[in-house]
């Protein structure tokens, strides 16, 4: 059974419609990206999901569960991590965890487990005692990050964990949202970050005026839209004599010579590139350099948009 389920949502502000029928399912153990620039509909999406927000039409269960503004069962199996940092600056990060967790109702045993636990797996354990205005930004956003999983939820909602945190802190941020996936947690993760939903997310949903555009794998959307990888190929020698010998090769789509380069569009590159090499080494034309350019989820935001992630 998928962990989340939702249909046909949809939620009007006045004459603006910021979701328009957003529907998709999310199974245990998977990362389930809405990728999409900011105002694409991301966190009103994910505030319906929540049971936060009031929708105007659709349906979200969650294990089973139908969510609502109006329903409190169902919910403690959501954590919900917001784009605004949501902790008290004058606790430590222990005594946050300690607050959330008594609202969360969990028994003093297993929240002081629980707690060592969360600064572990957020890397805050030899900070836990310090006061929380002392913290930089990335440490706070891993801190709201803790405070969602303390419960232990089996859908984990992360908007926009990594805006504005240094380097450091989202690579930490982004290997534990990796970690999650491996412990069985469903997580709904928005990002307008095109590398985070390709290293992160199992399928992605590009999401733009609050429709979903396409939906699948990294994988699926690229061939959905067509696109295929680009080898291109430093030549020592004769460019055109190596068109030639590559013209019999049925793989390639489209080969294309300029004075010391070859370019090759092709689908699977990785599995073909021997074979090229093979070739070119036979028709005695010397491959200076190897570069393989894989078409990326920017490039389907693009066509299927007509502007690109950050516009």
């Amino acid at each position: 059974m998928n962990v989340l389920e939702c249909a046909g949502l949809v939620k009007a502000f006045d004459d603006l419609v910021a979701v328009d029928d957003v529907g998709f399912h999310i199974a245990a153990g998977e990362t389930y990206g809405l990728l999409g620039p900011n105002g694409a509909g991301k966190t009103t999406s994910i505030s319906m999901i929540a049971g936060i927000l009031e929708s105007d039409a659709g349906t979200v269960t969650v294990g089973g569960t139908e969510i609502t503004t109006h329903t409190t069962e169902g919910k403690a199996q959501i954590g919900y991590v917001p784009q605004d940092i949501a902790i008290y600056p004058d606790l430590s990060a222990r005594e946050n965890l300690r607050f959330f967790g008594k609202l969360y109702g969990l028994p003093k045993e297993q929240l002081d487990l629980r707690i060592d636990e969360v600064l572990e797996v957020i890397g805050l354990a030899d900070r836990s005692d310090d006061r929380t205005d002392e913290y930089s930004g990335g440490m706070k956003r891993r801190l709201n990050i803790g405070i969602g999983l303390l419960h232990e939820p089996s859908l984990l909602i992360l908007d926009e964990p990594t805006v504005g945190v240094d380097p450091q802190s989202r690579n930490a941020i982004l290997e534990g949202v990796e970690a999650l996936g491996h412990s069985g947690t469903a997580v709904l993760y928005t990002t307008h970050y095109m590398e985070e939903a390709e290293r992160l997310c199992d399928r992605v949903a590009i999401i733009d005026g609050g429709k979903i555009r396409a939906e699948g794998t990294r994988r699926e959307l690229v061939e959905l839209v067509g696109q295929r990888d680009t080898v291109n190929l430093g030549v020592v020698g004769s460019a055109p004599r190596l068109v030639e010998a590559l013209q019999p090769i049925s793989e390639i789509e489209s080969i294309s010579a300029a004075e010391a380069s070859v370019e090759i569009l092709v689908e699977g590159a990785s599995e073909l590139l021997p074979r090229i090499l093979d070739t070119a080494q036979q028709a005695n034309v010397g491959i200076s350099g190897v570069e393989v350019v894989e078409p990326n989820l920017e490039s389907v935001f693009l066509h299927l948009t007509g502007k690109a992630l950050r516009d």
